[in-house]
C-alpha cells in the first residue's frame, strides 16, 4: 500500500490520543512513587504505540488478524486502568477501538462489551460510574462507529476492484472487437486484391486492356481498405448490405462465380443492417479463398420479428469442416445483437451460412 495511505490513516488516529490526556493530568497532579509513574509512563507508551501498530496494520489489506497486538493493547489497558484507578478508565476505549478494527466479526461485540464492563468496574469501584457514566457508553459508540467505518472501507475497496475488473473487461473486449473489424476488412479486402492480381497476371500479355482494368481495381480496392481501416481505427467503420452485396457481386464476378442475390435490400434498422453486411463480406471472403464454389445465392427475409440471411454455395466449405476466427467472429457479432449463426452442408451440397437477427435488434457492442 501506498505509505502515504498509512500516513493519513495514522494522522487520523491521533486526535483519538487526546483522551490520554486524563491519565497524563493525573499522573502529575496525584502523588505517587517515582517508580509508579515510571512503570505507568511506559506502559502508556508501549499502549499507545502498539495501538497505533494496530490500525497501521489494519491499512494493509489481506493481513491476518493481528493477536499479538490486540493481546497487548487489551493487557496494557485493562492492567493501567484497575491499578491506577478511574482517570485511566479511558483506556478501554482504545481497546474497544482496537477490537472494532482488528477482530473478526464474531469476536467483535464481546470484546467490546468487556472493554465497557471493565471500564464501569473501574469507576464503580471508586464510587464515580455516576460521575463518569459516559466512559463505558464511549466504548460502546466508539465499537459501532469504527465498525461501521471498517464496514465502509472493505466495501469501497470491492468497489475499486469491481471498477479495475470491469476497465479490464473493457479493454479485453475493445481488443476481440477492433480484431474481429480488422480481420473482416483486411480479410475480405487482401483477398479480392489476391484474387484480382492474379488474374490481372494471366491476361497481361493476351488482354494488356483487362489487365490494365483489373490493377485499376486493385488500386481502387487497396485504397478502399486503407479507408476502411482508417475508420475502423476510428470506431466508426459500419457496413450495409447493400454495400457488402455490391462488392460481392464484383469481387466474385472477377473469380468467375456467379451470384444470385436480391435487387434491391428493404431499409433495415442500423444495427441489423450493419451485422448483416459483415455476413454477406465473410461470407464472400469464405468463398474466395477455399470453398471452389461456381454459384453463391443470397436471400433475404424480413419479417416482424426478424431478418434472416442465407449464403449457399456450391463450394467445399472451410477448409478441414471447422469454422475459423472469421465465423467465429460473425456468432460473436451476432449474440450481441440477440441474433444466432448456423452453418452446415447445404442441401444437394455445398455450404450454407444462416445468420438471424431481431428486426429491431437492441444496440450493444458489435
Amino acid at each position: 500500500m501506498d505509505p502515504r495511505t498509512r500516513w493519513q490513516r495514522l494522522v487520523w488516529t491521533l486526535p483519538w490520543l487526546l483522551f490520554q490526556v486524563f491519565p497524563l493530568a493525573e499522573l502529575v497532579s496525584t502523588p505517587r512513587p517515582a517508580a509508579v509513574r515510571v512503570v505507568a509512563v511506559l506502559g502508556l507508551v508501549a499502549f499507545t504505540v502498539v495501538y497505533l501498530a494496530v490500525f497501521n496494520r489494519m491499512s494493509v489489506r489481506g493481513c491476518g488478524v493481528p493477536w499479538r497486538q490486540l493481546a497487548v493493547v487489551a493487557v496494557l489497558g485493562v492492567g493501567l486502568a484497575v491499578w491506577l484507578g478511574p482517570a485511566w478508565a479511558g483506556l478501554m476505549i482504545y481497546v474497544a477501538a482496537a477490537a472494532a478494527v482488528g477482530l473478526p466479526e464474531r469476536w467483535v461485540w464481546p470484546a467490546v462489551g468487556g472493554a465497557a464492563a471493565v471500564c464501569a468496574s473501574v469507576l464503580a469501584a471508586h464510587d464515580m460510574l455516576g460521575e463518569l457514566f459516559i466512559l463505558p457508553l464511549m466504548c460502546v459508540l466508539t465499537g459501532f462507529a469504527l465498525r461501521g467505518i471498517r464496514f465502509l472501507v472493505s466495501v469501497n475497496a470491492e468497489l475499486t476492484e469491481a471498477r479495475e475488473e470491469l476497465a479490464r473487461a473493457a479493454v479485453a473486449e475493445e481488443r476481440l472487437r477492433f480484431a474481429r473489424d480488422l480481420h473482416d476488412l483486411l480479410g475480405h479486402s487482401l483477398s479480392l486484391i489476391a484474387l484480382k492480381s492474379e488474374l490481372a497476371g494471366r491476361l497481361a500479355e493476351r488482354d494488356p486492356a483487362r489487365a490494365r482494368a483489373e490493377m485499376a481495381d486493385v488500386e481502387s480496392t487497396a485504397r478502399r481498405a486503407l479507408a476502411e481501416v482508417r475508420e475502423a481505427v476510428s470506431g466508426y467503420r459500419q457496413i450495409g448490405v447493400a454495400l457488402a452485396l455490391a462488392e460481392a457481386r464484383a469481387a466474385l464476378s472477377a473469380a468467375d462465380i456467379t451470384l444470385r442475390a436480391p435487387s434491391r435490400v428493404p431499409e433495415l434498422p442500423g444495427p441489423v443492417d450493419a451485422v448483416l453486411g459483415w455476413v454477406v463480406r465473410e461470407a464472400t471472403t469464405n468463398v474466395l479463398r477455399h470453398s471452389g464454389a461456381r454459384t453463391v445465392v443470397v436471400t433475404l427475409a424480413v419479417a416482424d420479428e426478424d431478418a434472416a440471411l442465407t449464403v449457399t454455395d456450391d463450394g467445399r466449405g472451410p477448409a478441414g469442416g471447422a469454422p475459423g476466427a472469421g465465423l467465429s467472429g460473425l456468432e460473436e457479432r451476432l449474440a450481441a445483437r440477440g441474433g444466432r449463426l448456423d452453418t452446415g452442408e447445404a442441401p444437394g451440397g455445398g455450404f450454407r451460412l444462416a445468420a438471424r437477427v431481431p428486426a429491431h435488434a437492441r444496440v450493444s457492442a458489435p
